[in-house]
């Protein structure tokens, strides 16, 4: 689709896409001044916890309902729901309702993060589209590195309300560009939605997270509370056996758990968002707490972890690219995570920032080189029916695993944290009238207090942070061990083309397995196919000897009529007498004529069969890239759709 307002689509997408990747991480430098404005610091891990639940419970009903109903209409519907959470966050007068909003944002939430990359295959055509998907994955990484420094200035310099209030005029903005530019869906795909099971599947993961989060410590493990949860997941998973069995369009099939590649990337995946998103929901408590920096300065201690996540994530994926080796990458990289959840288990009241600093960039090094890598991994290990699902299936897992861990986390803090508050108390002698719940309550409370006893407090908080680590370190190092299992395969040619935002775990994938290998071959294509690009066609082509940019015209004018000259200049982004001497010299060789009025040009029919060719050669390229994938009239389809899409691409002109 070409018209004016395809720039105006773009930042619209990009800019619901940011705000709903963002809030999964901006809240983290904001919690510690919301319990002490709210209280409830034994629930402060759901206001993580509801948001990641609900947007990853939502994102299959999102994907298919927005195919089968239309993706304009629900992607506003995800933009309303998200604003209205949002208000209702910033008005939150107690933790319970902070949390039950928060789930309503995230329902929102995830709706945006599908629905936009869904949209960019509707408006932005094949040869321009790889340009746009590493625009989306640069959002999400600026979205994990800004987050929590975002989050943390505005709590110093607004106030805690600000982490959602912001969003609003900036989703407006997205609400009314989208309304007014974007046109109406045209085409339906008719789908079986799966309701039974997205419902029997997240059911069954509530009530995981909620006797992760109450057992031991809101209840005990024996209390029928407890024990009713756990009935009711097991029921729960049972029937989504059932029903998974049934469903035609089932929302992770079970037949994908008999490939080992995706079962143990899974578990995997699981136990790398359980770790990174505990070590983001409790080290600013740390922070701020035991060291009494601001919140600010909170998201900036926190930076050296997500720039060794981005840079390791980079860096994995180019190495995968070139050598089609990795199997080693989630070895080494839980390695060094298992290093960096142990050394951040050592602290303590008196370590230093800097050794922190120095712990988090190991964490974050080795959460860099397994997150990328897994999604590569499982999409390398299914056959191609598989693959849309099985893409789907590994960031579910990782994001359940990231509720998971800091419901389960949350639980070891609060338990532990307590335990300590009763040993400090048989031991200390407490100002007259002094409330010593409020200390789990209210951390801030401890500035208040006597310096010895302030010193005695700061010491339980952070022992009860250094408890999370000490839990959650040897969880990834049984991850370590289940490295081993994931087989090394030779990598196919699409899967190297991964994206970063899903690699950086910001977002659940949902899309057909036609759309995953489109994806890849679209990036493929920008990224691989142009140094000499032309060059190499123009020989295929039985046009030796012509310029590059001579091949690249006639591309550009193959099955058009008059061309304007202006045109085409513009689209090479030259001058009109910079191309003129190429249009010439295909006029004197009789592959192009020119219009009487001489601002109009179009292929001659000796120039149209060289265009012909030019398409069979492009067409063959882009069939040895999918050939991996074995034989399939969806594939040959897709190769007749984009093969003249890529040719003349903007990005691909001769320079």
């Amino acid at each position: 689709m070409r018209h004016r307002g395809l720039g105006l689509i773009i930042i619209a997408l990009m800019l619901g896409m940011l705000l709903a990747a963002l809030d999964q991480t901006i809240v983290s430098t904001a919690l510690p001044t919301i319990v002490s404005d709210l209280g409830g610091l034994a629930h402060l891990s759901w206001v993580v916890t509801a948001y990641i639940l609900a947007s990853t419970v939502s994102t299959p009903l999102w994907g298919k309902l927005g195919d089968q109903y239309g993706r304009k209409n629900l992607f506003l519907a995800a933009i309303v729901i998200f604003l209205a959470g949002s208000a209702l966050c910033g008005l939150s007068q107690s933790m319970a309702q902070l949390i039950v909003f928060r789930g309503i944002q995230g329902l929102g939430g995830g709706g945006l993060m599908v629905l936009a990359q869904a949209i960019v295959g509707d408006v932005v055509s094949a040869r321009d589209r790889g340009k746009y998907q590493g625009y989306f994955g640069a959002v999400f990484a600026v979205s994990s590195i800004v987050g929590p420094l975002l989050g943390g200035l505005f709590v110093d310099h607004l106030s805690w309300h600000w982490v959602f209030y912001v969003n609003l005029p900036l989703g407006a903005v997205a609400l009314f560009v989208i309304v007014a530019v974007l046109p109406g869906d045209r085409t339906h795909t008719s789908h079986r939605i799966d309701y039974a099971g997205v419902v029997l599947l997240g059911g069954a993961t509530s009530c995981l997270v909620l006797i992760a989060t109450w057992g031991g410590t809101v209840y005990p493990w024996r209390d029928p509370v407890i024990a009713g949860l756990a009935v009711a997941a097991v029921a729960m998973l049972a029937g989504w056996v059932i029903v998974a069995r049934r469903a035609r369009e089932p929302v992770l099939p079970l037949e994908l758990f008999r490939t080992r590649a995706f079962t143990m990337s899974s578990i995997v995946g699981f136990v790398v968002g359980f770790g990174m998103f505990g070590a983001l929901t409790y080290l600013p408590l740390y922070l701020q707490i035991v060291h009494g920096v601001s919140a600010t300065l909170s998201g900036v201690y926190l930076l050296p972890m997500m720039a060794g996540m981005l840079t390791m994530s980079v860096i994995s994926g180019q190495v995968i690219s070139k050598t089609g080796k990795y199997r080693y990458f989630p070895i080494a990289g839980t390695a060094f995570a298992t290093v960096g959840m142990f050394l951040l288990s050592t602290l303590t009241e008196f370590s230093s920032l800097a050794a922190l600093g120095a712990y988090l960039l190991v964490l974050g090094v080795g959460l860099g080189m397994t997150m990328q890598v897994l999604v590569i991994v499982v999409q390398n290990a299914v056959d191609f029916k598989d693959l849309g699902v099985a893409t789907s299936g590994a960031t579910f897992f990782r994001s359940i695993g990231g509720s998971f861990g800091v419901a389960t986390l949350g639980a070891v803090f609060t338990g532990r944290l307590a335990a300590d508050v009763s040993e400090v108390l048989t031991r200390t002698t407490l100002p007259a009238g002094f409330d010593p719940a409020t200390v789990q309550q209210d951390p801030t409370v401890i500035q208040r207090l006597p310096s010895d006893l302030a010193a005695e407090f700061l010491h339980v908080y952070a022992d009860s942070v250094a408890t999370v680590f000490r839990v959650a370190a040897p969880i990834m190092l049984a991850a370590f061990v289940l490295t081993w299992f994931i087989p090394q395969q030779r990598l196919r040619q699409t899967t190297k083309a991964a994206d970063i935002g899903e690699g950086l775990g910001a977002t659940s994938a949902e899309r057909s397995s036609l759309a995953e290998v489109e994806r890849g071959l679209v990036r493929l294509a920008d990224a691989n196919l142009r140094k000499g690009y032309y060059t190499r066609m123009g020989d295929l082509a039985g046009l030796e000897g012509m310029s590059p940019e001579g091949v690249w015209i006639i591309a550009r004018l193959g099955g058009e009529d008059w061309v304007s000259a202006q045109s085409l200049a513009e689209r090479a982004q030259v001058s009109r007498s910079h191309g003129r001497p190429y249009v010439d010299r295909l006029i004197d060789d009789g592959f192009v004529e020119r219009s009487r009025d001489g601002d109009h040009l179009r292929l001659t029919t000796r120039g149209q069969e060289a265009a012909l060719r030019l398409l069979r050669s492009s067409r063959e390229a882009l069939s040895r890239l999918v050939a991996d994938w074995g034989p399939d009239p969806q594939l040959e389809q897709l190769l007749d759709r984009i093969a003249p899409e890529l040719l003349g691409a903007l990005g691909d002109r001769p320079r």
